[in-house]
């Protein structure tokens, strides 16, 4: 391998030097080497096949990963985790303190190697589950670890790349006041004609551009809208006029998928240049359209746009499962912590939900 230049580029060369296979690859023994591309999988019909739905941050709590060391292949994933973040990350997935693990820098990372650990797991215990999948899809930073599980990037590499992402993100929440709201509203409700008036709100009070809009499109009349902090006190006083039946403050620290996110865009851009990516494997699905990813190209291009693009899960969720009248369900698998996915697609489509189970992180005794 060239010799590496710079933060990045040195990095980068370590955690090739720390490449553990995809799941669902055979082992290596080429040692420092990358591992081998692996073979092109065979086309399967979607009768008794699996899908897997891979979580984003907020699905995080102390405790994850305890039902999941016990598998070789995680206490290995960890390791490399801790040397590409410098620190040790499962520590702080078992045992907290929950204030650090619940900041940006620190979920994200961890939430995407303890859904790869959770593939892991089932891998173990059904390994058909895995042979079968034929699609995956991943909310926000969950796309990372559905294009690491279908082959279009390196475990460690993309690990580098959510590192970076999660420290952008957090910096640019902190250049302004800004958050997120979840927002159940009737089915009257007008969402963009909302964020409108929050905007023309927070400019009457000299408020230079003003951020509001629909963050994440989650099901039918569920939404989570994000910006200055300003816009969202508004949507919760008027909350009744807006039609808006339920309005919950989310726990994060700024308003992701929104343009108020632009300056973390050049980060990631940088850092996706400089990683392998190849075309998946199997069908994974853009947040930014809902659409399949079709080339190395097109995966770069929608990752860094999904930083101010709202998630649009409703939508993917109606492309993974369209088939034909009478044609049965695959079974899905949703991959991490949490089972936020789950509750998402028995609102969005209960006839998929009936085949839907959670892979667990923690021990079954907790």
């Amino acid at each position: 391998m060239a010799a590496c230049r710079g933060k990045v580029n040195s990095l980068l060369c370590l955690s090739r030097r720390l490449s553990t296979n995809p799941p669902g690859t055979q082992q290596t023994s080429q040692g420092s080497q990358p591992p081998v591309a692996r073979e092109k999988r065979p086309w399967k019909d979607p009768t008794g096949s699996s899908v897997f739905l891979f979580p984003g941050q907020g699905s995080q709590f102390v405790g994850m990963g305890r039902g999941l060391v016990k598998y070789p292949k995680v206490k290995e994933m960890f390791s490399v985790a801790q040397k590409i973040l410098g620190y040790d990350l499962l520590s702080l997935c078992l045992e907290g303190p929950e204030e650090e693990l619940q900041k940006t820098v620190h979920c994200q990372p961890a939430v995407f190697v303890t859904s790869l650990a959770a593939v892991e797991k089932l891998n173990h215990e059904n390994p058909k589950a895995i042979e079968t999948c034929v699609a995956a899809a991943g909310f926000s930073v969950g796309e990372f670890a559905a294009l690491v599980f279908s082959g279009a990037m390196n475990f460690s590499e993309a690990l580098y790349a959510v590192k970076v992402r999660a420290e952008a993100m957090q910096e640019a929440s902190e250049l302004v006041p800004s958050g997120m709201l979840s927002v159940i509203g009737k089915p009257q409700a007008q969402y963009k004609y909302a964020c409108l008036q929050a905007k023309e709100h927070c400019s009457s009070l000299g408020m230079q551009g003003p951020v509001c809009s629909v963050a994440n499109y989650l099901f039918p009349d569920g939404r989570v809208i994000a910006g200055h902090q300003q816009a969202l006190s508004f949507l919760q006083q008027n909350s009744r006029r807006l039609q808006f039946m339920r309005t919950k403050p989310l726990p994060v620290s700024g308003a992701f998928h929104t343009e108020l996110m632009a300056s973390a865009t050049e980060p990631l851009r940088n850092v996706l240049r400089q990683v392998e990516v190849r075309r998946p494997e199997i069908s994974v699905f853009s947040n930014v359209d809902g659409k399949r990813y079709m080339s190395e190209s097109h995966v770069r291009r929608q990752l860094v746009k999904q930083l101010v693009s709202p998630v649009k899960w409703e939508q993917t969720l109606h492309e993974v499962y369209e088939r034909t009248q009478g044609e049965k369900f695959p079974h899905t698998y949703e991959v991490g912590p949490g089972k936020q996915l789950g509750a998402t697609l028995q609102k969005c489509n209960r006839k998929a939900f009936q085949m839907y189970a959670h892979v667990e992180v923690t021990a079954h005794e907790e």
